[in-house]
């Protein structure tokens, strides 16, 4: 029996439920099959302590090689679960079923059905771990990917099993959250899309915009229709109902939306459907990353969306415009989640130590009044005296100062910083550069992200603990000192990268790879033996 085949498959893993294989199940149970049986599960379950832990617990009881119902089920389970795990963007998995079928259907003695035993355990341990928490290891792949990866109970989840009904347990084992389901929605459906063709001839990569004509436009009208951004039309012109559909999808694709296919429109127009079904599994990847307990309310940072919202119970209830990290490597954003503990209204600015000696103590060694905004001070607190300090003997290594900025409307960090301490030292804030909330792509800082709209934001937190947010918020800003807030209720904080997601209204979205992450993620998971369909462009 091949399991290549899905038919070959379907009626193997029919045959174990039904008990087709007549011969497997334990020989009658003797004194020395016991043990020998014991021993092999002991053996081949020591190279995962959490399967080793789990026979321990149970003294070694059979889960899988029974010769009874329940046991049956929990083959067939486990094998369509295998066979299944592209679906997830996964690697294949039929290889490890085929290989697990062939044990079983060779086991004979005690001992070969220890070792089955042991192996099916193994085999679905490593399933479930790879489906909730991902295949990969973040921080393996990029250093600004610091989100931990989670370790599953992988005894509890083996206990589990024995009590519930097997087909029903795998289920509710993969992730639950609304975006992880409609991104394997959206996978299927650019899957089937691929296998129909895709979405036709490209559009040909010069600018058009409303009033033009010709076979250009005729090509764009096409592939815009076969993308659903344009209802069916014979038109040939550049005309309302185009500019329309292109504005659709410069808003779906975090694109300045001006009604015009100019050359960043067209690039993402062009894609191939290869490349939105890579980044929807890369999103699916990101997705197992995520702890499942986001927070009823929660702060999420998509940092290619450059957007930051507050989310009650699965709803966005407030949105705002952010710049993050430019993109260099010592200046790009982590990704990683923590809790907002407070906020500090007229922050100071204690400038990093990095900016310190990379940015400013150069100025400073060429003119010691550099930089007058900032104070310098000593170890003390004390501010140094610019005029009789010489900068220029020390370096980047024992340059012996802090650096601080006091609260002003001209603080780097802007009126109000909202704090959640972590190791990082990134945090959300306010700032006096407007101007860079109105370009399309926004990345800039040194790391933090920031936030168009902080008063509006910090109201939002605040509705929670005081009547008037807003009164409460500018009685201390007018107060010009620096104040700290303390959140009645603490808010999880999670900077994501989503170069896909599906939105509340249902549709795929799409983002640039601003960092180049989502390509060393995409590498990774081919290493690790994910494989994409024949797709078309």
């Amino acid at each position: 029996m091949r399991f290549a085949s899905r038919t070959g498959l379907k009626s193997g893993l029919f045959a174990l439920a039904l008990g087709g294989i007549c011969a497997f199940g334990m020989p009658t149970e003797t004194s020395a099959q016991v043990t020998a049986f014991r021993q092999a599960v002991a053996e081949m379950a020591s190279v995962n302590e959490d399967v080793a832990k789990f026979y321990r617990e149970n003294g070694y009881e059979a889960l899988w090689t029974t010769d009874g119902e329940e046991s049956r089920l929990r083959r067939a389970a486990l094998l369509r679960a295998l066979s299944e795990a592209s679906a997830h963007g996964l690697p294949d998995q039929t290889a490890k079923a085929d290989t697990l079928l062939a044990m079983m259907q060779q086991a004979r003695t005690a001992r070969d059905f220890g070792k089955v035993e042991a192996a099916l355990s193994s085999a679905f341990v490593d399933y479930v771990d790879d489906l909730q928490t991902g295949l990969l290891k973040p921080s393996s792949i990029d250093d600004g990917m610091v989100r931990q990866k989670r370790d599953i109970d992988g005894a509890a989840i083996l206990a589990g099993l024995r009590s519930a009904q097997p087909f029903a347990y795998l289920r509710n084992l993969v992730p639950n959250s609304p975006q992880y389901r409609a991104l394997m929605r959206e996978k299927l459906r650019l899957e089937q899309l691929s296998a129909a063709g895709g979405w036709g001839p490209k559009a040909p990569s010069r600018k058009m915009e409303p009033g033009d004509t010709g076979v250009g436009v005729v090509a764009l009208r096409n592939r815009l229709i076969a993308m659903g951004y344009l209802q069916r039309s014979a038109s040939a012109t550049y005309d309302r109902d185009m500019e329309r559909a292109i504005e659709s999808f410069q808003a779906e694709h975090g694109l300045e939306v001006d009604g015009v296919a100019g050359d960043g429109t067209l690039k993402e127009i062009n894609r191939p459907v290869s490349d939105r079904l890579k980044s929807v599994i890369i999103a699916m990847e990101r997705e197992r990353w995520l702890t499942p307990e986001r927070g009823e309310r929660h702060v999420l940072v998509n940092q290619t969306d450059f957007t930051a919202r507050i989310v009650d119970n699965g709803d966005v209830t407030f949105e705002t415009r952010s710049v993050i990290g430019k993109n260099q490597h010592d200046r790009r954003s982590p990704e990683f989640s923590d809790v907002m503990e407070h906020m500090v209204i007229n922050p100071s600015w204690h400038v990093p130590r990095s900016i310190i000696t990379k940015e400013y103590l150069p100025k400073l060694r060429n003119n010691p009044n550099a930089v007058g905004h900032i104070q310098i001070t000593d170890s003390r607190g004390r501010v140094v005296n610019r005029s009789t300090a010489d900068f220029s003997q020390f370096t980047a290594r024992n340059f012996p100062y802090a650096m601080r900025q006091p609260p002003s409307s001209r603080n780097a960090l802007g009126l109000v910083k909202f704090m959640f301490p972590n190791k990082y030292n990134i945090y959300l804030h306010d700032t006096p550069q407007k101007s860079l909330f109105k370009r399309e792509v926004r990345a800039f800082s040194h790391g933090c992200i920031r936030l168009a709209q902080p008063f509006e934001f910090a109201y939002a937190l605040l509705a929670r603990q005081t009547e008037d947010p807003q009164a409460f918020f500018h009685r201390i800003l007018k107060s010009g000192k620096e104040t700290k807030v303390e959140l009645e209720q603490q808010v999880p904080v999670h900077i994501i990268y989503r170069t896909a997601y599906v939105s509340n209204k249902g549709r795929a979205e799409f983002r640039r790879d601003v960092y180049g992450r989502d390509a060393k993620v995409w590498s990774a998971l081919e290493a690790a033996g994910v494989t994409l369909p024949n797709v078309q462009s």
